[in-house]
């Protein structure tokens, strides 16, 4: 028998196309729909795995037919459903988490991208007032920041020069975004790596964490002005609070199925008065949502918590089958202790207490989130 026919499975090599393919995607998000090529692996799937998925998908069609707009919702169930479960897919044919290491190189490539805009466009007062990217929100470019710092921090093998300028532009690049969301998730996230991660624990994941609690302190202390540092100090919801309510008035309009997958934004009242709007980095520089785009702007509108935002899009048949496979998802990765795995799980559900970044589509964020569910389903348990 040879050698390679004994490699393990999770440690095979890739065709090279995978791998640019996938540090393209934080650049041009749409090629993460390659996914769909990967349905069929769905089949390789333990048992139990495959029958959490499959409650999972039925709950958000079931969910579907109690809208207001059943046929409508069908569609977009399916169609939101096929997309999740093609990201799933996709993790479960990279079945190692070290195969996702290539996001950096497209990641570097949006914070460099969003410093060379921000200073360009607004200069050292653009970033005073928190640095910004064309397509990518504020706290999304702070919560792709952290994915950065966990690829840097969490990178088996030998130690290369490059993780220290790649680690220092991420965290830049987070502590500029000024979100306090992206703070949870990288606090939660490194915990969880330290609590769960086995024998590749170590204490230094919390590094970063500290390191920008430290120069908010800093900041405040010493009289500094830096509004995104002393943003993270701050404990206001930003009229979250409004939103959630909406989030359940909606709900209650519709229990059983919600208003429907992408419907739920005439409900978010409280957002939806504004009306159209880009990312505020393009605001600030005068750059209005286009006429073509203002009837569909309540599509990306989000309760700012992802059970919430489940339960006005799907009721309770729908928010039910995501916490099946959450809570399934969260489990496995702790029998994995796979320490990237299990930061995005446990960061990102964290941060969904006060934000949406499960939810597809996104700029690829919310889709890494069901690739390393992908991950964890199919891996086998540690034996370390």
């Amino acid at each position: 028998m040879s050698a390679s026919s004994t490699r393990p499975a999770s440690s095979r090599r890739l065709p090279r196309w995978v791998s640019g393919l996938i540090a393209l995607v934080p650049v041009f998000p749409p090629l993460y729909l390659a996914a769909l090529a990967c349905l069929g692996s769905l089949r390789t799937l333990p048992q139990a795995a495959r029958g959490v998925l499959f409650f999972f998908a039925a709950t958000q069609l079931i969910a579907a037919l109690f809208t207001p707009a059943p046929l409508l919702s069908v569609g977009l169930a399916a169609a939101r459903t096929l997309l999740i479960l093609a990201m799933v897919a996709a993790g479960v044919y990279l079945r190692d988490s070290r195969h996702l290491r290539p996001l950096l190189w497209g990641q570097l490539i949006i914070f460099v991208t969003a410093w060379i805009y921000t200073l360009s466009t607004q200069g050292v007062a653009g970033v005073q007032e928190r640095l910004g990217h064309p397509y990518y929100y504020i706290v999304s470019l702070g919560l792709v920041a952290v994915v950065a710092l966990w690829i840097v921090m969490f990178w088996r093998g030998a130690a290369a020069w490059w993780r220290w300028p790649a680690g220092l532009l991420a965290l830049a690049t987070f502590a500029a975004a000024g979100s306090r969301g992206p703070l949870l998730a990288l606090g939660v996230g490194s915990l969880a790596a330290l609590a769960f991660g086995g024998q590749r624990r170590r204490v230094w994941v919390m590094l970063p964490a500290v390191l920008v609690m430290l120069a908010a302190f800093a900041t405040t202390s010493l009289n500094v002005p830096f509004k995104p540092l002393d943003r993270l100090l701050n404990d206001q919801t930003s009229g979250r609070e409004y939103v959630w309510q909406d989030a359940v008035s909606g709900w209650e309009t519709s229990p059983l199925g919600g208003v429907g997958p992408y419907q739920g934004g005439p409900y978010l009242t409280y957002l939806f008065k504004d009306g159209c709007q880009l990312t505020p980095t393009l605001q600030r520089n005068k750059i209005e949502c286009p006429q073509q785009l203002s009837r569909w702007s309540s599509v990306w509108l989000i309760a700012h918590n992802a059970w919430l935002h489940w339960l006005l899009e799907s009721g309770i048949i729908g928010l039910s089958g995501l916490l099946a496979i959450m809570v399934y998802a969260l489990w496995r990765a702790i029998q994995l202790g796979d320490p990237f795995t299990l930061a995005v799980l446990y960061g990102f559900t964290a941060m969904n207490v006060v934000d949406v970044v499960i939810a597809v589509p996104s700029p690829h964020f919310s889709e890494l989130w069901w690739v390393c569910v992908g991950l964890v389903l199919m891996a086998h348990r540690r034996t370390s």
